[in-house]
């Protein structure tokens, strides 16, 4: 992938974008980075739609229909795609809701939480369709690399776009690869 500007693509979907957060925590490098990619769909760029991109970076895991038409979108896009972070490659804590019933979560939320005023579970035609379950990003498409980490530190996102830009294959060293 030499010789002219890499397109990235990235999304959060049920996470927290705190994978975002470190991604900018790059700092300075992010302008040198800026040299060689380009900002396809992201939350920097504000596009909506994912066209072809060479890398996708995927952060957070897939709760409802419009994660799973986002991700779909993804990897028909994407040449590669990166599952970022603990939630894209485990559900996270966005998973934790699979230990209980949908509905009764859903009653806990929005009838009995603490400081209901307006008790009533949303019901309206452009919220998107929850799933059963929080699942990681790779039982809904196939994955390419994983980056964990909660969220991975700064340095594991050079680690891994800096060998993808050369052309090479990452190799990710576990030094680099901690949880907070």
């Amino acid at each position: 992938m030499t010789g002219r500007k890499i397109k990235i693509a990235t999304t959060s979907l049920a996470g927290c974008f705190g994978c975002h957060m470190s991604f900018l925590d790059i700092d300075e490098q992010l302008i040198q980075l800026n040299e060689r990619i380009e900002f396809n769909r992201s939350p920097l760029t504000d596009i909506k739609h994912c066209g072809p991109s060479d890398i996708g970076l995927i952060e957070g895991g897939v709760c409802n229909a419009d994660n799973v038409r986002v991700l779909r979108e993804f990897r028909e896009n994407c040449r590669i795609l990166i599952a970022v972070g603990a939630c894209a490659i485990t559900g996270g804590v966005p998973a934790m809701r699979n230990y209980f019933d949908l509905r009764e979560c859903l009653e806990e939320v929005y009838l009995h939480g603490t400081g209901v005023t307006n008790p009533q579970i949303p019901d309206d035609a452009e919220l998107p369709l929850l799933l059963d379950k929080v699942y990681p990003v790779q039982a809904v498409v196939p994955v390419d690399y994983f980056l964990p980490g909660c969220p991975p530190p700064a340095d594991a996102f050079l680690a891994i776009l800096l060998p993808l830009l050369n052309g090479e294959t990452p190799q990710m060293a576990d030094r680099k690869l901690y949880y907070d």
